[in-house]
């Protein structure tokens, strides 16, 4: 009770009771401040050590490599190509709009090609050779193109752009954000690049180089080289 004077005479006056915050409230806001202090210290970096508390770590936890099969290769490897190309690839709806539905990925695919003469295709009646052997003549196959190789070191995602539902369904999936269809257009488009480039013609004459150094090294003074089928 709090007494008040007035012209009057002096009225009581009846005080409210202050209302207390409920100690749930206090717990809350005091666990709230030392989470914004740490975070705030990782930030600044006023807290050492503080990082490795967060931090995350790796264990490679796979096992072994097994060994499945040997095959002998005849093969020379003359000649690799080094490629990049830029893939841009959209799915949209039908009837949905962009915002949506709908992805747009723009990818950075880098890989290489080998190009190759399969010696062992090459028969004793490819190969001739005269009486006192100062002279060769070898016919080989056409060099051929090996599968494209991409690279993940150097190849990336620039950009992804997703619909809600596509954002929604990458919650639920095994794979988000899976970059399986621009790997294989890119796979792709380094193989048609490696296809009109002039890989199969450096390989061919570098294994024209190769083999007369060879031949030669051995006592033959003449060596010719020839492809075909």
């Amino acid at each position: 009770m709090e007494k008040t004077t007035t012209a009057g005479g002096t009225t009581e006056v009846q005080q409210r009771p202050r209302r207390r915050t409920p100690l749930w409230v206090k717990v809350l806001a005091g666990i709230a401040l030392v989470l914004v202090l740490l975070f705030a210290g990782i930030r600044l970096a006023v807290l050492p050590g503080i990082k490795d508390l967060f931090g995350t770590e790796s264990r490679d936890r796979s096992g072994p490599a097994l060994l499945q099969s040997i095959q002998d290769m005849s093969r020379y490897q003359a000649a690799s190509g080094n490629f990049q190309v830029v893939v841009d690839l959209e799915k949209n709806a039908k009837y949905l709009p962009d915002a949506l539905r709908g992805t747009r990925t723009l990818y950075v695919g880098a890989g290489t090609v080998d190009a190759y003469v399969d010696l062992g295709k090459v028969g004793e009646k490819d190969v001739t050779v005269n009486d006192d052997r100062t002279s060769a003549v070898l016919k080989l196959p056409h060099a051929q193109l090996g599968k494209p190789a991409l690279d993940p070191d150097r190849s990336y995602a620039v950009s992804k752009q997703r619909g809600l539902l596509d954002r929604l369904g990458d919650l639920f999936s095994d794979n988000p954000n899976g970059e399986q269809a621009v790997q294989k257009l890119a796979v792709k488009h380094i193989g048609e690049a490696a296809q009109d480039s002039e890989l199969t013609a450096r390989a061919e004459s570098n294994t024209t180089g190769m083999l007369q150094g060879l031949l030669r090294s051995l006592g033959f003074k003449d060596v010719r080289v020839s492809y075909g089928s």
